[in-house]
């Protein structure tokens, strides 16, 4: 478990990112390719699924060394997180210019008790990066970028595009619900407690914002949060991209859940998917306040979903059994 403390004025610094980090989701790319980790967690996203599938062969081979930097528990060297480079050009350069006694900390060589983690099996060519060898550096330049133009490079529009959805989210769940809102419905597995935010990690770390605040840089390819601490500047927190390509529900079988809770409650059901307020559920349903507060205690009552208040206003999200329903829905 990782562990963000805030403090009041941390909580004044929250930022979003407006664009995923290339130099990362390069990386991201490749762990997406080579298929899950020995570890059982969470399921990529949708579209990750359908993009992986459409892979040709080479794909993974073309990733090289950077295969070696993709550890099944999540973890990715902090030199790899660029979060304020503007694009992928300019975060591999950034990466390139780190000391080579900071890139030996980033790859856990020697491990360092309190850091942010390693390699969990450092092979030769991470131990010649470490030492600096010009020979290893290149090779890590060489297949960032072969691996950027072949697998990301060519879906960036659509990374883009997810992303601003993604943003459209965040902003409403900041507007109508506080920072409450936002930092409860980044994930569905991550806990907001104020004033700590808990967040599922094979590793244990107790990370405090130190007033410094925290940016939020949204992932195409992660599973999973990534967090790189800035001594010198705010947290960087890497979370998953909503996915939009589950957000309506399915239209497979729409009957299947009609029949159990009515077609509207089946349709609300379905709409939070997306944790939203009353007054967000109403719009998306095309229901008045009432009804929409009505049917969102029913499905309450029946543990289906969960209501949090936050500020002035109410967020509704999925629970577990709410999720299975669905996706049992789905699958008739």
């Amino acid at each position: 478990m990782i562990r963000l403390h805030f403090t009041a004025a941390d909580l004044c610094r929250i930022t979003l990112a407006p664009a995923p980090n290339a130099l990362s989701e390069t990386v991201l790319s490749v762990r997406a390719a080579l298929g899950p980790g020995p570890r059982p967690g969470p399921r990529p996203r949708s579209a990750v699924r359908e993009w992986r599938r459409s892979l040709p062969g080479g794909a993974v081979a073309r990733a090289g060394v950077l295969a070696e930097l993709v550890a099944g528990d999540g973890f990715v060297p902090d030199f790899l997180l660029q979060p304020t480079a503007p694009g992928f050009a300019d975060g591999l350069a950034a990466a390139a210019s780190t000391p080579a006694d900071r890139l030996a900390l980033d790859l856990g060589i020697p491990e360092v008790s309190g850091w942010n983690g390693g390699l969990a099996r450092p092979g030769r060519w991470a131990h010649e990066l470490a030492q600096g060898s010009p020979a290893a550096l290149r090779a890590l330049l060489d297949d960032a970028r072969r691996s950027f133009e072949s697998s990301v490079e060519p879906l960036w529009p659509r990374i883009r595009r997810d992303a601003l959805t993604d943003r459209t989210l965040r902003s409403e769940m900041l507007l109508r619900g506080g920072v409450d809102a936002l930092l409860t419905t980044l994930g569905t597995t991550w806990r907001w407690q104020a004033p700590t935010l808990h967040l599922p990690s094979a590793s244990t770390y107790d990370i405090p914002l130190c007033g410094r605040g925290l940016l939020l840089v949204p992932s195409w390819f992660a599973t999973g949060p990534m967090v790189m601490y800035r001594p010198e500047a705010a947290t960087v927190l890497v979370y998953p991209l909503y996915d939009s390509g589950a957000a309506e529900p399915s239209d497979e079988r729409p009957e299947a859940l009609a029949a159990l809770l009515g077609g509207t409650r089946a349709r609300i059901l379905g709409l939070l998917r997306s944790p939203a307020t009353t007054t967000a559920l109403a719009e998306r349903a095309a229901v008045s306040l009432a009804a929409a507060s009505q049917h969102a205690a029913v499905l309450r009552g029946a543990g289906l979903i969960d209501t949090v208040r936050t500020g002035t206003a109410v967020l509704h999200s999925l629970t577990p059994l709410g999720q299975a329903l669905l996706a049992g829905a789905a699958a008739v």
